[in-house]
């Protein structure tokens, strides 16, 4: 008989020792919509810490942002987070929007500076009488209520940032400001994200940072948002994806390893909590949390507790 390989023992994981979150996009559109709904149902019973709900460039999509987390409070047992942004807005009416969310039953806002309305790589201005950025957002968010506030961290730097040390000071600044918790831009080389928490908590930042996974369901699609984001793609990581263009299958089952074993090589590191840009997709999620063993709870649909409610 073929002996069995041995694992690591940290990848000898158990319920409860992995803690995950999912971020999702509003829908523009009724099969938008169903998608997405699809995939909150799918991923909900792997309980996750909570879920977020973006909000576009320039508050584009401020109506649709609270309309899906103001449902989320209400069909179903998970902890929405609300993402928030300074752009194209004075202080007032962010204030505005964020106790809007707090009457909406919405204690957490992921409070970002936002790109500019005409998209990634323009100027960005802040708006007269508005929140400059993320730091001074969070501190007026705590100020409205007791919100828990996460903001965003860049591994291998934000793209407007002349410096590496300049985007820590940044950072410093959102968590003296009051921030709770770091959610990082994804990426694909762990050796980032190790090199970016050594150098926060040389800086003095204690609170806890989240490393972002995403699974690659179109390398392509994938890849020009990482280059958007300041996130680089390894040569490695294209080569895995040679040839497979029109093959998603086979796309999804590579994605579906790579994002595993990236989650392991962090676990190994002594990472317990990931956060996964879903892209309002869920069977790679589910597949990628099922290998990182956690197991699904016993919960109703959601549909199924809409007709009981």
């Amino acid at each position: 008989m073929m002996a069995q390989p041995k694992e690591k023992k940290s990848r000898l994981l158990g319920a409860g020792e992995i803690g995950v979150s999912f971020e999702f996009f509003p829908p523009k559109s009724e099969k938008m919509e169903e998608q997405l709904w699809l995939a909150v149902n799918r991923l909900a019973p792997l309980a996750p810490e909570f879920v977020s709900v973006t909000y576009g460039a320039g508050g584009s999509t401020r109506e649709r942002t609270h309309n899906t987390v103001a449902r989320i409070v209400k069909e179903t047992n998970l902890r929405p987070a609300a993402h928030l942004t300074c752009v194209n807005a004075t202080r007032e009416e962010v204030d505005e929007v964020a106790r809007a969310y707090w009457a909406a039953g919405v204690r957490h806002i992921v409070a970002l500076r936002g790109d500019p309305a005409e998209g990634v790589g323009s100027a960005y201005q802040p708006h007269p009488g508005g929140y400059a950025n993320a730091a001074e957002l969070t501190a007026g968010l705590k100020k409205i209520a007791n919100f828990e506030v996460s903001v965003g961290g860049y591994p291998e730097k934000h793209p407007e940032s002349k410096t590496i040390q300049a985007d820590i000071d940044n950072l410093k600044a959102k968590v003296d400001a009051g921030a709770d918790r770091i959610i990082t831009q994804f990426g694909f080389d762990n050796t980032h994200y190790l090199r970016f928490l050594e150098r926060a908590r040389a800086a003095g930042i204690w609170v806890p940072i989240i490393p972002g996974i995403v699974p690659i369901h179109n390398f392509r699609q994938v890849a020009g948002f990482a280059v958007r984001t300041g996130a680089s793609v390894p040569a490695w990581l294209a080569r895995r994806f040679e040839g497979l263009e029109d093959d998603s299958a086979t796309t999804h089952l590579v994605a579906a390893a790579i994002a595993t074993e990236q989650a392991m090589d962090l676990v190994d590191e002594g990472v317990k909590t990931f956060h996964f840009y879903t892209l309002n997709r869920a069977d790679l999620v589910y597949a990628i949390c099922h290998l990182l063993g956690l197991r699904p709870l016993k919960v109703a649909p959601l549909e199924t507790r809409k007709l009981a409610s």
